[in-house]
């Protein structure tokens, strides 16, 4: 197991008081968080999101994307049911990083979509793994996930990784005029489920 968890703590948020729990990946060097609410030892069907780090969305309010909303409703959703886990995995900009991410944000400025901003720069459209949701699931007892994602890759990825995806539930929000051809792509050529 290259994920190892550290430390957990109460975080209280907006949204009802979660427990934090600190991984870190001695391979990447990486530390990832898991935020849970309820008993989650044993259980199936828990209603979990795989969130991947998004410093622009999740904590400085861009409208280019929907990774902010979509934390926001993740969290709310877990809160209203009183249980479910947000792992929050730090692969920033599809895993090609904060400054990669700002250099592609510039070729996007001249008129190219997120997947030919990024395969521009050098990197694959998506250069995500979920290998350390495994690692983290298994510490948190979890035996079978409701994954909130539209991306049918994620489901796949936990699949492949022996993780049972028992049911996928749609997480749309955010749109807005600023993301428009943002979702147009992740849907065209991501192959995200989108209305």
């Amino acid at each position: 197991m290259s994920v190892s968890h550290v430390a957990t703590s109460k975080l209280p948020t907006p949204f009802g008081t979660f427990m934090m729990h600190g991984f870190t990946d001695s391979e990447s060097g990486k530390e990832h968080v898991a935020l849970t609410m309820g008993e989650l030892q044993g259980q199936s069907h828990v209603l979990t999101r795989m969130h991947s780090e998004c410093l622009t969305g999740d904590a400085l309010f861009s409208m280019r994307c929907d990774c902010g909303f979509q934390l926001d409703e993740a969290l709310k959703r877990i809160s209203q049911l009183g249980q479910g886990v947000l792992l929050y995995l730090r692969q920033e900009g599809r895993g090609i990083g904060l400054v990669n991410k700002i250099k592609a944000y510039h070729l996007q400025d001249q008129g190219a979509d997120t997947v030919e901003a990024n395969e521009s720069l050098g990197f694959n459209a998506d250069e995500r793994t979920y290998e350390m949701a495994k690692d983290m699931l298994q510490f948190l007892g979890v035996k079978s996930v409701h994954l909130m994602t539209n991306n049918p890759r994620k489901v796949a990825a936990l699949a492949n990784l022996g993780i049972e995806v028992s049911k996928r539930e749609p997480i749309q929000v955010g749109k807005n005029s600023h993301n428009d051809g943002y979702l147009a792509t992740k849907a065209s050529k991501l192959d995200h489920i989108l209305d």
